[in-house]
């Protein structure tokens, strides 16, 4: 099955994800601002994954109608 946008998208976020856990299981937060940052990036990626799960989902069933 060929890639989606919404895949595309999932995946990408899903990267940035790893690349900003990486960093924090790293050590590289020299500050709790800056742990906070990354955290609060992390959060927003999760919620920009589901969001874009669910409007693919929604997407499907409209082409199954």
């Amino acid at each position: 099955m060929a890639k989606t946008v919404f895949d595309v998208l999932i995946e990408k976020f899903e990267e940035d994800i790893t690349s900003s856990t990486q960093f924090l299981v790293g050590g590289g937060a020299k500050s709790f601002d800056e742990y906070r940052e990354v955290t609060g990036r992390i959060r927003g990626l999760q919620l920009a994954i589901q969001t874009t799960k669910d409007l693919s989902r929604s997407q499907m069933e409209e082409d199954d109608d």
